[in-house]
C-alpha cells in the first residue's frame, strides 16, 4: 500500500488517525528533545563545533540517515510493526495505538524534567507493547520472536558500545602516541565533527525508522489493514519525521548534552571521536540486522567505555547509575502506562 501526502492529509478527517498522527509527531519531537542531542553531545562538549552549527548538522544527517536506511534496509521499521499484534477491529486498534503514544509522551517528558537521558526507543517499545496486551486481553498481543530482537539489541549494544569505545580509543592512543599533540588535536577536532555527523546519521537510521514504523501502522489501521507485511516507507514520512525531530533537538537538547557529554566523563577530542565512532558502528551493525536499539544506551555506553579505558574513576558512575536505573524502569513503567491508557481509551471511545 502506498498513500500520497495529499491522500494522507485527506484521511486526517478521521479523529482517531488525526490524534494518532499528532501523538506520533509529539513522540518524534520528544525524541529529538531527549535522544538526538546524544549524537552531538561529545563534539560540543569538546568544543569541536558550536551548539547551533551542531544542531544544523544533526538535522541534516538525521534526515539523510532516515532516507538512506529506508531505501537500503527498512527492517527496523518492520520489526516495530511486527512485534505487536494490533489485529481485530481496526478503529479500536487505532484508539489503542493513540493510548500507547500518549503514554510514551507522558513518560518521556517526565524523564526529561529530571534531566536524565531516557531511552525513547525503550519507551516506544514498552508503550505499544502495553497497549497491544490491553487490546488483545493478554500476551497474545506480543510477537515473542520479534520482541526478542529488543533483548538481543540491549545486550549487543551494551557489549559493542562499551567494548567498542574502549577498543577504539586504545587503538587511537597507540597510533598517535609518538605524534605531535598539537597536530593530533587539530586533526581530531575535524574528526569529531565527522564522528558527530556519523552519530546523527545513525540516529536517524535507527530512531527515525522506529517512529516511521508507528506512523505506518496508524495509517494502515485507518485504511482497514490488520497486517503491515507489505510495508513501504514513504518519502513524505521520512521528511516529516526528520523535520520534527530536528525542531525538538533545537529546543530542548542542552540539558541532555550537559548530562551525557559533560557530567558523566570529561572528554578530550580524541576520546570524543572514539566514542562517536564506536556508537555509530554499533548502531550500523544493529540497523543492518533490523534490530531496534536505543541510541542513548549505545552512545552513553561508548562514552563510558572511552572514559574507563583511562581509568575507571574517570567515569562519574553516579550519573551512569541514574541512567541505567531509568532504562530499567522504562520497560515496566511505560508498559504499564500504555496498558492503562489503552484500557481507558477503549472504554471511553
Amino acid at each position: 500500500m502506498d498513500i500520497s501526502f495529499t491522500e494522507f492529509i485527506r484521511q486526517l478527517e478521521n479523529p482517531a488517525l488525526a490524534v494518532t498522527v499528532l501523538l506520533t509527531l509529539g513522540v518524534v519531537f520528544v525524541n529529538g528533545w531527549t535522544d538526538a542531542p546524544n549524537a552531538i553531545a561529545t563534539c560540543i562538549s569538546t568544543r569541536s563545533i558550536g551548539p547551533r552549527a551542531a544542531i544544523v548538522m544533526a538535522a541534516v544527517f538525521n534526515f539523510l540517515g532516515v532516507l538512506f536506511m529506508s531505501l537500503l534496509n527498512a527492517s527496523v521499521a518492520t520489526t516495530i510493526t511486527h512485534m505487536v499484534n494490533f489485529q481485530g477491529n481496526t478503529q479500536i486498534s487505532l484508539i489503542a495505538l493513540c493510548a500507547a503514544l500518549l503514554a510514551i509522551v507522558v513518560w518521556a517528558v517526565a524523564a526529561w524534567y529530571f534531566g536524565i537521558p531516557t531511552s525513547e526507543s525503550h519507551a516506544l517499545i514498552a508503550g505499544i507493547s502495553g497497549a497491544a496486551i490491553a487490546l488483545q486481553g493478554g500476551f497474545s498481543g506480543i510477537n515473542g520472536s520479534e520482541w526478542m530482537k529488543v533483548i538481543y539489541g540491549l545486550f549487543l549494544s551494551t557489549i559493542v558500545g562499551f567494548g567498542g569505545g574502549w577498543l577504539i580509543v586504545s587503538l587511537v592512543k597507540l597510533i598517535c602516541q609518538k605524534m605531535d599533540r598539537r597536530r593530533t588535536n587539530s586533526f581530531f577536532k575535524g574528526a569529531q565533527i565527522v564522528g558527530g555527523a556519523s552519530m546523527a546519521f545513525m540516529h536517524g537510521a535507527q530512531d527515525g525508522l522506529k517512529f516511521m514504523g508507528v506512523l505506518i501502522l496508524g495509517v494502515y489501521l485507518n485504511n482497514g489493514y490488520e497486517s503491515t507485511s507489505d510495508v513501504q516507507p514513504m518519502l513524505w514520512m521520512m521528511v516529516l519525521c526528520s523535520v520534527i525531530m530536528a525542531v525538538g533537538t533545537s529546543i530542548g537538547g542542552y540539558r541532555i548534552i550537559k548530562a551525557v557529554g559533560m557530567d558523566m566523563v570529561k572528554l578530550e577530542k580524541y576520546q570524543g571521536f572514539s566514542a562517536d565512532m564506536a556508537g555509530a558502528l554499533c548502531l550500523l551493525l544493529n540497523s543492518v540486522f533490523g534490530i531496534p536499539v536505543s541510541t542513548t544506551h549505545t552512545k552513553t555506553l561508548a562514552i563510558m567505555g572511552v572514559g574507563a579505558e583511562k581509568r575507571f574513576s574517570a567515569v562519574n558512575w553516579n550519573v551512569a547509575k541514574e541512567m541505567v536505573l531509568t532504562w530499567i524502569f522504562t520497560f515496566p513503567g511505560c508498559g504499564i502506562l500504555g496498558y492503562l491508557f489503552a484500557r481507558v481509551f477503549i472504554l471511553l471511545f
